[in-house]
């Protein structure tokens, strides 16, 4: 039988973005960083995102760098951040686009990394903790909607997370039900001191009602 031998190379990759600017942009300004779940877009996500912060803060939505449609006779394309297969890969690329976007819009605007703020919802949100706990010196604060931690969150070879963070989970999200993630905010001051955790009504959605949890949080986290 004949060898099958695994080879790899490196190809360039487009990444996207969308970015949305309040026209009146000072040293109060907040900079988010935005990522959808699995199978969403950035259009979407900008949208929900808007809504929890209002036209206050600089916002940049992250495209999942995987596409596939989601219903082949729609023709809709939905993105997504990584698979099973080949993790680390993804973890990797997932943290030099988030970097980028980071740098890029915080040098264009002006906005330090004490006011950066990395959102995340469903499967991006592991993939955010893992950022902020590698790279604790890009963001100020990280909030987490409807998803869970690292695999290996505990035992992983991770930094102290100096951001603070924001987990908000839903009594009727059957991705991630209260059983779990009743567990994440003793399981998140394992590597973060500064943990705020809300568990609310509703189902695996970014909430209508966040605005009231995100904006005196940020009040707290940005004086």
């Amino acid at each position: 039988m004949q060898n099958i031998v695994d080879q790899s190379f490196s190809a360039r990759l487009d990444c996207h973005y969308l970015l949305l600017a309040p026209e009146s942009i000072d040293e109060h300004t907040a900079l988010v960083v935005t990522l959808h779940g699995f199978g969403a877009n950035p259009e979407n996500m900008l949208q929900l995102t808007t809504r929890l912060f209002g036209n206050s803060a600089v916002v940049a939505a992250l495209q999942g760098p995987n596409q596939f449609f989601l219903d082949p006779t729609a023709r809709e394309v939905g993105f997504g951040w990584l698979t099973n297969r080949r993790p680390a890969e993804s973890i990797r690329l997932h943290h030099e686009m988030v970097l980028r976007v980071l740098g890029e819009t915080g040098s264009r605007f002006g906005i330090p990394v004490e006011r950066r703020i990395l959102v995340g919802f469903s499967q991006s949100v592991a993939l955010n903790y893992r950022f902020a706990a590698t790279h604790p010196e890009a963001i100020r604060g990280v909030i987490g909607i409807c998803g869970g931690l690292p695999g290996d969150w505990e035992g992983g070879t991770y930094q102290r997370v100096t951001a603070s963070v924001l987990h908000i989970a839903r009594s009727g999200d059957n991705y991630y039900p209260p059983a779990t993630t009743q567990l994440y905010p003793d399981r998140l001051r394992q590597r973060a001191a500064d943990v705020e955790f809300h568990l609310i009504e509703g189902k695996h959605q970014v909430p209508s009602s966040g605005h009231g949890i995100v904006g005196p949080w940020l009040k707290r986290v940005l004086r």
